[in-house]
């Protein structure tokens, strides 16, 4: 698949136009708490040279209780003019697991109307693995204005969820692992129902990557979600625990050309404590 400045870029891709000055690059690393990794302390350390660091949890809604959910739009411009992201830029987003949550940030620029973000492709693993340069000295921005026009028919609530639960329309599907899905696994923060939200399908997102942790091809990304059940000429809400790995789902879906997407931003976190919306087990 060729590289896309609007979803996804090789490390070859980014290393040849690395020095562009209209290129802007996010590390946008993001861990569950059991995984012990600090990453902006791993950031401090080593990251690609240029990049600035995008905290997906501070530059969120302080207003929600729920997690790193999408931040008012005079946040995110005020984020961005301090970070020297704006008007006229091309970002790449990474981050330290490989294809993990940087496509979060994608999804978040995509719903603040910016159509020039991808996200790169095998992230800073693979971009290390090929002996490619870091840095430890974060860069200097200058302010840049951005234009935000919030595209809201990519985003979706409980009420949305639950009425397309019930209507079965649009399709509901969940990027967490199996286990979860059916209810057989704990969920990793406490207070939650286990299970999946009715009527949902279960496309894990790990299926979609590849072993170097690369998105697989769009013929093989068409094949696991009609393998999972989903129809690809209707519409689709992603949903996984918080809001992460959904954006791996929206990222896929982008990639064979689905335009018809939304994300459930409280997701499971979300919808796992609301006591008045149904909790389904065992498979789709």
């Amino acid at each position: 698949m060729p590289d896309d400045p609007k979803t996804l870029v090789s490390t070859e891709w980014l290393a040849k136009h690395l020095k562009d000055p209209d290129l802007r690059i996010l590390d946008a690393s993001w861990y569950l708490p059991d995984e012990g990794r600090d990453a902006k302390a791993e950031y401090n350390e080593a990251h690609i040279p240029g990049a600035r660091f995008f905290d997906i949890d501070e530059i969120s809604d302080a207003r929600s209780d729920l997690p790193h959910m999408a931040p008012p739009v005079e946040k995110f411009m005020s984020r961005m003019r301090a970070m020297g992201v704006g008007d006229g830029h091309q970002v790449v987003v990474y981050d330290g697991a490989g294809l993990f949550s940087a496509a979060r940030v994608w999804w978040l620029f995509k719903l603040m109307g910016q159509e020039n973000i991808a996200v790169l492709d095998g992230g800073l693993p693979k971009w290390v693995a090929e002996g490619n340069a870091t840095e430890d000295m974060p860069p200097i921005p200058r302010d840049r204005h951005m234009t935000v026009r919030v595209q809201n028919q990519l985003v979706r609530d409980v009420t949305q969820v639950a009425q397309a639960s019930k209507l079965g329309s649009p399709q509901i599907v969940d990027a967490r692992a199996p286990a979860r899905f059916r209810g057989d696994a704990p969920e990793p923060r406490e207070g939650l129902r286990a299970g999946h939200i009715p009527g949902a399908r279960n496309v894990f997102f790990a299926t979609l990557l590849n072993e170097d942790k690369t998105m697989k091809s769009p013929a093989e990304i068409s094949t696991i979600f009609e393998a999972a059940g989903v129809d690809l000429d209707k519409p689709i809400i992603t949903t996984c625990g918080s809001g992460v790995t959904a954006s791996i789902l929206a990222l896929a879906l982008e990639r064979v050309g689905h335009p018809d997407w939304s994300l459930y931003d409280g997701s499971w976190t979300e919808w796992g404590m609301f006591p008045t919306v149904s909790v389904a087990t065992g498979e789709a």
